[in-house]
């Protein structure tokens, strides 16, 4: 039995597309954007969006979403009008509730199944069901094809496909035991998520995550009738995700770019617009273009390295990430993105240019799953070590 961690004395506070954060720099607005994956079009809407009403970039999150910074007061109208009509805001409602991380070339390279289907499935039933509009925005559902590549990520709810007939559930990031086909595998995550609510409101109705209801995994197991078979080790997430040219089963090609710190700017983000029909966005704070022809990837790559895009899986910009830091939040004791960007163009990375987080405070925001070795500022300059 695990123990109930102290009930949250507020309700969480996620900011969305409508509900903003008020950082230091301005409006925060966070665009759920489920499985990571944008058509060109909505890419453009938020490029547009970004210049016109924020700060002139998009932020990537480690949940695959992304954020608009520097919004003036009452700009998340018009925002929210932006996104709504290019399909990115299907419910005023549930719009912070749609965190969904689906592995990465899902349906065009690797995997057991294709679980855009899933994603796609899922968002329809969550934004569907008024009670599930409950959910705290720090509910996150994973939706692993079989590679295992983010089923280790925690989620609240997942599924993972441990071939092409059978598919796990997962609760709070552990195998729950509980198998359904794939076909059945959505109504089995809705039932689950459900069930998450349903505990969460019995325990009083505060914590942000599974992890945090006394024996949770347990308790929202026992609410959902399955089949059950013998558990697995669901595989833990891996440091980074793929970076360069990936092929895929069809013969065409996706390029994986990453992102350094995560900043896509606007003319970025319309180049990347121009390139295919759809990219999806990684929780490695990485961009995938997919379905790209043989005799147009050099062309894409070298068009998108020219902004600053990285394709070498070796670059110190693969192990380093970063908080928002000055000026954007108040908390910051200093410009961390410019201090770690300074590091690594200048080949002075602390603790061996490892796997690193640079963070502007103690709370470390940002920091990514899995070993990782801090870098926090303080009054006196950067503490680094791991924890």
């Amino acid at each position: 039995m695990t123990a109930a961690l102290p009930p949250r004395v507020r309700s969480d506070a996620c900011p969305g597309a409508l509900q903003t954060h008020a950082a230091a720099d301005g409006g925060l607005a966070r665009v759920r954007v489920p499985g990571g994956v944008l058509t060109a079009d909505q890419l453009r809407v938020l490029a547009e969006a970004a210049r016109e009403l924020g700060d002139g970039a998009l932020e990537l999150t480690s949940r695959g979403n992304l954020q608009v910074r520097g919004l003036p007061d009452g700009a998340e109208t018009e925002l929210g009008d932006r996104l709504a009509g290019a399909g990115l805001l299907p419910s005023a409602t549930h719009e912070r509730i749609r965190n969904v991380v689906a592995s990465t070339l899902t349906g065009r390279a690797g995997g057991h199944v294709d679980a855009r289907p899933w994603v796609r499935a899922f968002d329809r039933g969550l934004c569907a069901d008024p009670a599930l509009a409950d959910l705290p925005g720090r509910f996150l559902l994973t939706l692993d094809d079989g590679r295992g590549d983010v089923a280790g990520l925690g989620g609240d709810v997942g599924l993972l496909a441990l071939d092409r007939a059978t598919v796990a559930l997962l609760l709070g990031g552990a195998d729950s035991g509980l198998r359904t086909p794939p076909d059945d595998a959505v109504d089995l995550a809705l039932t689950a998520t459900h069930a998450f609510l349903d505990e969460r409101a019995a325990q009083g109705g505060t914590a942000w995550r599974l992890s945090e209801l006394e024996d949770g995994r347990a308790r929202v197991a026992e609410r959902v009738a399955a089949e059950v078979g013998p558990p697995v080790a669901v595989p833990a997430a891996p440091l980074t995700g793929p970076v360069g040219a990936i092929g895929q089963r069809d013969g065409r090609t996706a390029l994986v770019a990453v992102v350094p710190l995560g900043r896509i700017g606007a003319d970025q983000a319309e180049l990347l617009g121009s390139l295919a029909g759809e990219v999806q966005l990684t929780p490695w704070r990485s961009v995938v273009v997919p379905d790209l022809a043989q005799d147009a990837v050099d062309d894409a790559a070298v068009d998108l390295h020219r902004t600053g895009m990285v394709f070498d899986e070796n670059s110190p910009w693969v192990w380093v990430t970063a908080c928002a830091g000055r000026p954007g939040c108040g908390r910051a004791l200093a410009d961390v993105r410019a201090d770690a960007a300074t590091a690594v163009l200048t080949g002075a990375l602390p603790a061996g240019g490892a796997r690193q987080h640079w963070a502007g405070c103690e709370r470390r925001c940002g920091r990514p799953v899995g070993p990782v070795v801090d870098v926090i500022a303080t009054a006196g300059g950067y503490r680094v070590g791991s924890a």
